[in-house]
């Protein structure tokens, strides 16, 4: 069997998808990323392998998200694309018609304006962490609910209580005195996932034009009270794919398998046996000039494979 190989490395998660030659999963997993992407990615590699039947043989890799760099040189990367690229093309193989797509991670999240199967605008959340995932963790904690709980208790509230969610040391504040003038805790759950919406749409979505079909996608999706709080707001169907927190890995495992077969190579890809290979990574800051560029080193066995990061090049092995 021939298998294409998609991995999105990511601040918080690292998740990678392997798609046969129509395009469904047939093997993925969900790994947190925990400050390593060196040691998550050959976590991921070891965890995939497990799952692939012994006979499918990688054809074709791609890496995206914030560490796709690091991750391409590391198993050799036939494709390395940007995030929206990578979410654009899993929405529109899977719903050719989609025409806004909501992608809500840990710690970013996004917008990507689709018309005719082509991405026409998007916009990008890096900075403030009320609009992402990260804002329902911190809030959960403090209730002590495990976040998994969230939208289970959001779909049960009667009277959600409105939560300022413009930022989230007000919106902590806003909630403890919700807590003591004696709201429920259903009402606020739902009240805290209304504010992270409204957040994103008069942020992240400011002077968009947004038109259904809408499509949810990233590990937020997972909870059903941000996908009510989105349909009540947009007052239409709001749909979450069923891989939507791996849609990134398996846009770039497409986007991987038509490259190489529009070029008619073979695969870059290192093997699986890169999960016990010693690598190391450092970075220097190079004084030659008035950039002062941070280069970034991968190294294997204390010998330089790859460098990044210099404007110039100079230091790329």
């Amino acid at each position: 069997m021939k298998g294409y190989l998609g991995i999105d490395v990511g601040s918080v998660t690292t998740k990678m998808v392997v798609l046969n030659e129509d395009d469904e999963v047939i093997a993925y997993n969900y790994l947190r990323t925990g400050g390593n992407p060196v040691k998550a990615v050959q976590e991921g590699l070891k965890d995939i392998i497990e799952r692939l039947d012994p006979l499918t043989t990688i054809q074709a890799v791609g890496t995206t998200g914030s560490g796709r760099y690091l991750a391409g040189v590391l198993v050799g990367a036939d494709t390395i694309k940007n995030e929206i690229t990578a979410h654009a093309v899993a929405a529109t193989c899977l719903i050719p018609e989609a025409k806004t797509v909501f992608e809500i991670g840990g710690q970013d999240s996004k917008i990507i304006i689709i018309r005719d199967e082509i991405v026409i605008d998007f916009a990008m959340n890096t900075v403030c962490a009320a609009g992402t995932g990260s804002f329902l963790d911190h809030q959960a904690a403090r209730i002590n609910l495990p976040i998994e709980k969230f939208g289970e208790y959001a779909l049960k509230a009667r009277n959600p209580v409105r939560i300022a969610g413009r930022c989230t040391v007000f919106a902590e504040s806003d909630m403890i005195h919700k807590q003591q003038t004696g709201h429920n805790r259903e009402d606020i759950i739902a009240g805290l996932c209304q504010a992270l919406v409204r957040n994103y749409l008069n942020n992240i979505a400011k002077g968009k034009e947004l038109l259904s079909p809408f499509l949810f996608q990233g590990g937020v999706a997972a909870n059903q009270g941000i996908k009510a709080a989105f349909e009540r707001e947009l007052e239409s169907e709001v749909i979450v794919p069923p891989h939507h927190a791996v849609m990134g890995a398996i846009g770039v495992a497409i986007l991987a398998q038509e490259e190489l077969a529009s070029r008619g190579e073979k695969t870059k890809f290192k093997s699986f046996e890169v999960a016990e290979a010693d690598y190391q990574t450092s970075s220097f800051e190079c004084g030659d000039c008035a950039n002062f560029c941070e280069v970034v080193q991968l190294s294997l066995s204390d010998q330089p494979v790859s460098r990044w990061g210099s404007r110039c090049r100079k230091w790329e092995v």
